[in-house]
């Protein structure tokens, strides 16, 4: 079968939803055409020139990394950085890149997930989930029609809510309405008054997928006029936001932790604060610069906070309350590509999808 690019994008983007980026971020297609056949893909953390050539010589025309390579609109394509040396270079051999940041970043089962899992941790849930991202439907609909009408809707991605679905409320009512001239209804008669049997069906769903589930309200709606309502809530989203905080098999102090996690994680070497007088069995993390939870961290009960690029100061803001280890940018993230070559091989099962052999890592240790 052949696959376009951007039947790459929808797949990866139906996991990890363009929506859930930050507003800082560059998370897209951002070199090549999204038309263009798929020949074969390199999974990586970064794009650099090196990536581009090993795409090349491997015949792989599009690149899936998690860093965009462009974060802010470029002025000119000279070549006098490495940013415009890469995109330079990506245009010329005709490769596509197409970045997956913060919005993989804010799955469950994203970057975050990933870290837990080579650390060993179960019973995961997002440290600090976001709110504002779920709207609430509430429409009428004929008695005799609403189990066909759900079914639709829940198709559409409404009636979840965590690890549940078709998760609705239903109460049973009575609509009245009134045909006029230019109506063709599905149930009555012109200039007549009608009451109807109906249910009351309430249920939530991502925002971002309000055109999507109207459009099936709709389609799969007897009426010609469809009566409902949207609610924009403020609940948290279970399965979106910062961080993650999960449990170790069995407690162990402090210590031996750190050794644990500098071995699973393939690590050179680790920043870490105090080791506390006590033992280690709930972990909170995030990939990348993640300073920012440490508070939900803390009241979250974790007895460790792993994540990467904390500044001096910052390590004081640990207070004896917790363990504090910083394990690098590269290093909490570099598995990301592992990530992606798994979600991508499960699906594009024909074709060839490769693990950059590229170190990007541009920091070493002496």
């Amino acid at each position: 079968m052949v696959y376009l690019i951007k039947d790459v994008i929808s797949h990866l983007e139906s996991i990890a939803p363009s929506a859930y980026q930050e507003s800082y971020d560059n998370a897209r297609l951002i070199v090549g055409s999204p038309e263009a056949q798929v020949t074969g893909i390199i999974c990586s953390l970064d794009v650099t020139e090196a990536v581009v050539e090993e795409a090349k010589t491997k015949g792989c025309n599009l690149i899936v990394a998690h860093h965009p390579i462009i974060f802010k609109g470029l002025k000119s394509l000279t070549g006098k950085n490495y940013v415009e040396r890469t995109v330079i270079k990506a245009i010329k051999d005709d490769i596509a890149i197409y970045a997956i940041h913060t919005n993989l970043d804010a799955v469950h089962q994203g970057v975050n997930q990933k870290i837990a899992q080579k650390i060993g941790l179960s019973d995961t849930k997002i440290l600090a989930p976001k709110k504002g991202l779920l709207t609430k439907l509430t429409t009428f609909i004929p008695r005799d029609n609403s189990e066909e009408v759900l079914q639709v809707l829940y198709q559409a991605g409404a009636g979840i809510i965590g690890n549940y679905s078709h998760c609705s409320f239903q109460t049973e009512g009575e609509g009245t309405f009134l045909p006029m001239e230019n109506a063709t209804p599905h149930i009555g008669s012109k200039g007549k008054e009608e009451r109807v049997a109906e249910k009351r069906v309430e249920l939530m769903f991502p925002a971002h997928l309000q055109s999507k589930v109207l459009q099936a309200l709709k389609s799969a709606h007897p009426y010609e006029e469809v009566a409902y309502y949207l609610h924009p809530l403020d609940n948290d989203h279970q399965e979106v936001g910062s961080g993650m905080i999960g449990q170790l098999p069995e407690a162990i102090p402090g210590m031996d932790f750190l050794q644990h996690l500098k071995k699973s994680m393939g690590l050179q070497v680790l920043k870490h604060t105090a080791v506390l007088d006590k033992k280690i069995s709930k972990v909170a993390l995030c990939g990348g610069a993640g300073i920012f939870l440490l508070g939900q961290a803390i009241q979250s009960g974790a007895d460790v906070f792993i994540t990467a690029d904390v500044k001096y100061h910052e390590f004081f803001d640990a207070d004896q309350q917790i363990l504090l280890a910083d394990i690098g940018h590269y290093e909490s993230e570099i598995y990301t590509k592992e990530l992606l070559k798994d979600l991508l091989s499960q699906k594009f099962s024909n074709i060839a999808t490769y693990l950059t052999n590229v170190v990007t890592n541009p920091i070493s240790y002496l």
